[in-house]
């Protein structure tokens, strides 16, 4: 392998020369003695074709860029899929070492190039491999099982034409709207755009991508009022934030569709990416501004892409931060922040790490995500945690986080659940510098009803308060308030806080946590927090320390056989002196059951309650699901979530039944209805499915978000929105 880094400028077909592309910038170009690899325009490896181990090398080395196409890179040097799958299992097992060095010898094969072509014309012609073996004749000496092993590759050719076909639509994405046609297309001020033909679609081809396109104008256009969703999303900065982690153009265009295609599906109700095949109707290019609606397959890789490459996380902070900006407080006051934790169960057939379900009462497989709200129930941000750690163990990270985020300045106010309500996690956020409240842990002194000697009324409920003693935190760790609470039915709470905001403040932020209890529930039913999203599986590392599953059985016997022997000595209490069958059986039970707690308890000490993985059964088989798609996904998730509540607050009053404000504004962003394209702005005329008094709600809502001059993602003029209401 010629190791010296020579300049491709352009490479070109010349004679017999062929250039196969495996990438942007990658390339490989056969020629009729040798063959020469390049990158970026530079000459990375040069082998003839006897020289396999040249070839070998080069093709794995170029393999370990996850940006690089397998199937195209194999194609590109002239190899299958699995050959290069097998070649990199090699190296996995053996190293580089391993990789075979000489060209593999036997005899001449029996399918030659012109028998190929013929069986491959009987394949393009739709005969199966049974026809095409039967028109071949006894003459042709090729098995039947050859003709199928010929199919099969036939096949595999399809498949990955198709698929680089879809690829290259993908790479190849430009907006088809410059300023000149753009200028072209739109019509003088206050004239409408000639509507796109409902009956004809201009929909994306099979590979299920969709190109970019200008805004365009339509008397029905189905789902249009999610452009008020769309609207909104970009005024929050979600698009700037997504886009601008994009360098290339034709990247970033694909990327607009797809979240535009998502968040709409969202919007009506759908939950996850495969929902977008609702968008999939005659009027889908105007919705998206696009040649037709993206398949969700197309999406998904596009997102994978950039989830990848630009990094989930890298989004979700940008998000983060300007939340974090809307939660500081100008006049000394805490920002108040509930953290609490939200399992997610998983029920397909891998095997993940286990948890704790509230809703359950029961341990689970599946995976925690820890959530941070702010004191109107709005999603800040999440923290994904598979192993289902404790709350103990995300509440300084999170506390220092947000002291990060907010700046040294600024008071910090968490409320938590009782899972955190620990000595030591208490005292390490008071040294910190958090203020929190929290409930206090029973057992507890119960106080007499007469020590309640105030009264506070919150949400129309009035609670007795007494707070005077300080809790011990022991151990040397201080003290902190406590504060005693008698609730309307006589029961008892006890909350913990360190904070010198008065208790009446305390009480209301505590009971108030249940807003982020209602975000779970809405989050799941609503946006779908609880998709797994992504399928693919990743194994953890083999020292990884678990809880060790043999104990867990032991200990499980244990108490099996505790049973056994108080269900034993139970009988034998309540039997007569008499019945000496039933008795002498009774003791046999019991004697069993004391034998097997016996050998139960000599094992205990030889099985630790934690071990590496290694040395467990599970090794090889536990797995988790990587959290940068679906990071991607949740942090839309949530800016979907916090644009609905400012939307419900601001539609509520104009309702009749203010609660159900959420649940008609779903049927406001399902609507259809007509959009009108000028120089200056973007008309949409909405018929939502609703009573009188709801539409005259509606079109109030639109009056106020037209007054915000929303503008749609991608839109080069930057018109803004003016939504009306059909009454």
């Amino acid at each position: 392998m010629n190791q010296t880094a020579m300049t491709l400028p352009a490479p070109s077909i010349e004679g017999e020369e062929s250039i196969l592309w495996f990438s942007l910038s990658g390339c490989v170009v056969h020629h009729p003695d040798h063959i020469e690899v390049f990158v970026g325009g530079t000459l990375i490896g040069r082998f003839e074709p006897r020289e396999v181990a040249a070839r070998n090398l080069l093709l794995v080395g170029l393999a370990e860029d996850r940006r690089v196409r397998k199937g195209r890179l194999a194609r590109a040097f002239g190899l299958s899929d699995e050959h290069l799958r097998r070649l990199r299992r090699t190296v996995e097992e053996g190293g580089l070492g391993a990789l075979p060095r000489k060209a593999r010898g036997g005899r001449k094969p029996k399918v030659t190039a012109a028998l190929r072509e013929r069986l491959r014309g009987y394949f393009a012609d739709g005969l199966q491999a049974r026809e095409a073996h039967g028109a071949l004749g006894k003459r042709a000496r090729v098995s039947y099982r050859t003709v199928c092993r010929v199919r099969q590759e036939w096949l595999e050719e399809q498949s990955a034409a198709r698929e680089e076909a879809a690829e290259d639509r993908q790479l190849t994405l430009v907006r088809e709207a410059d300023v000149a046609s753009a200028d072209a297309d739109v019509a003088p001020a206050d004239a409408d755009v000639a509507p796109a033909d409902a009956n004809e679609r201009d929909g994306a081809d099979g590979d299920g991508a969709a190109s970019a396109t200008a805004v365009r104008g339509g008397k029905l256009v189905q789902h249009v009022g999610g452009w008020l969703l769309l609207g909104m999303l970009e005024r929050e900065g979600l698009y700037d934030a997504a886009l601008g982690m994009c360098g290339d153009p034709r990247e970033r265009e694909a990327l607009r569709v797809s979240l535009d295609a998502v968040a709409l599906s969202l919007g009506l109700g759908q939950r996850c990416v495969e929902g977008v095949r609702r968008l999939e109707t005659p009027s889908a290019g105007v919705l998206l501004r696009s040649d037709g609606a993206p398949s969700e397959s197309w999406v998904r890789r596009v997102l994978k892409r950039f989830a990848d490459e630009a990094g989930g996380a890298r989004l979700h902070l940008t998000m983060t931060a300007s939340y974090l900006a809307r939660a500081r407080r100008e006049d000394a006051q805490p920002a108040v922040f509930y953290v609490d934790n939200h399992m997610r169960p998983y029920t397909g057939k891998r095997t993940v790490r286990r948890g704790w379900r509230m809703q359950d009462k029961r341990v689970k497989p599946g995976a925690t995500d820890y959530y941070v709200h702010d004191e109107d129930g709005r999603a800040v941000f999440r923290l994904e945690s598979p192993e289902n750690g404790h709350l103990t163990e995300w509440l300084t990270p999170t506390a220092r986080f947000l002291r990060q985020g907010l700046g040294e300045g600024q008071r910090v106010l968490l409320a938590f659940d009782r899972a955190g309500a620990y000595p030591a996690q208490l005292a390490e956020l008071r040294d910190e510098g958090v203020e929190f409240v929290t409930y206090e842990r029973k057992p507890y002194r119960a106080l007499s009803e007469a020590a309640f000697d105030e009264r506070v009324t919150v949400d129309g409920e009035e609670i007795g308060v007494h707070e005077a003693s300080l809790k011990n935190l022991g151990k040397g760790r201080g003290r902190v308030r406590r504060i005693a609470l008698r609730m309307p039915d006589g029961y008892q709470v006890n909350l913990l806080a360190a904070s010198r905001e008065p208790a009446r403040r305390l009480i209301e932020v505590m009971l108030g946590r249940w807003v982020q209890e209602n975000a779970f529930k809405h989050g799941n039913e609503r946006w779908g927090i609880n998709q797994l999203d992504r399928r693919k599986v990743e194994a953890y590392a083999p020292e990884t320390v678990i809880p060790n599953p043999a104990r867990r059985r032991l200990d499980r016997a244990l108490t099996l056989a505790r049973h056994r022997e108080g269900e034993a000595r139970n009988l034998l209490a309540r039997l007569a002196d008499h019945d000496e069958r039933r008795r002498e059986k009774a003791k046999r039970d019991l004697e069993a059951a004391l034998a097997e707690q016996k050998r139960l308890l000599a094992l205990r000490p030889r099985v630790p309650k934690h071990a590496p993985l290694c040395e467990t059964e599970l090794a090889d088989v536990l797995v988790y699901h990587p959290g940068e798609y679906k990071t991607v996904l949740d942090t839309l998730r949530i800016a979907c979530a916090n644009v609905e509540s400012e939307l419900a607050c601001e539609l509520a009053p104009h309702l009749r039944k203010p609660a159900e404000a959420k649940k008609a504004l779903g049927n406001l962003l399902a609507a259809p209805g007509e959009v009108r394209v000028n120089e200056r702005s973007i008309t949409v005329s909405l018929a939502p499915a609703a009573r009188k008094d709801e539409r005259e709600a509606f079109d109030a809502l639109a009056k106020l978000v037209s007054r915000l001059r929303l503008t749609l993602p991608g839109d080069p003029h930057g018109r803004p929105l003016r939504f009306k209401s059909q009454l």
